[in-house]
């Protein structure tokens, strides 16, 4: 059974940073491309940014790009999503997630293609 648990949320004053980390059991991380979401109160969960199995393409929406960088040590079955610059915009809670299909070494962005999820990890920047 694949499990997925993030950590690295917390509070933050607009302009800091954050790294959000996922480590991944129960399944060959190499070969899934993996990304994260997030969901704020009272709205749908969005794209944010995702990953291809060997690490050498990524995707971002636009409203994180330029600002977030996402990476992933295979080694270490984990994931991570480097936040600068943030905004109270980017208040949410963020999930991370698996691609459904493996070895397509591709950066994929509909929440479709992902079937697994974590428990979500809160991010509150204050202004």
């Amino acid at each position: 059974q694949v499990q997925l648990v993030e950590s690295g949320g917390g509070l933050v004053q607009t302009g800091g940073s954050l790294r959000l980390s996922c480590a991944v059991s129960g399944r060959t991380f190499s070969s899934y491309a993996m990304g994260w979401f997030r969901q704020a109160p009272g709205k749908e969960r969005e794209f944010v940014a995702s990953i291809s199995e060997s690490g050498g393409d990524a995707y971002y929406a636009d409203s994180v790009k330029g600002r977030f960088t996402i990476s992933r040590d295979n080694a270490k079955n984990t994931v991570y999503l480097q936040m600068n610059s943030l905004k109270p915009e980017d208040t949410a809670v963020y999930y991370c997630a698996t691609n459904k299909i493996p070895g397509r070494n591709w950066a994929p962005f509909l929440m479709s293609d992902f079937d697994s999820w974590g428990q979500g990890t809160q991010v509150t920047v204050s202004s």
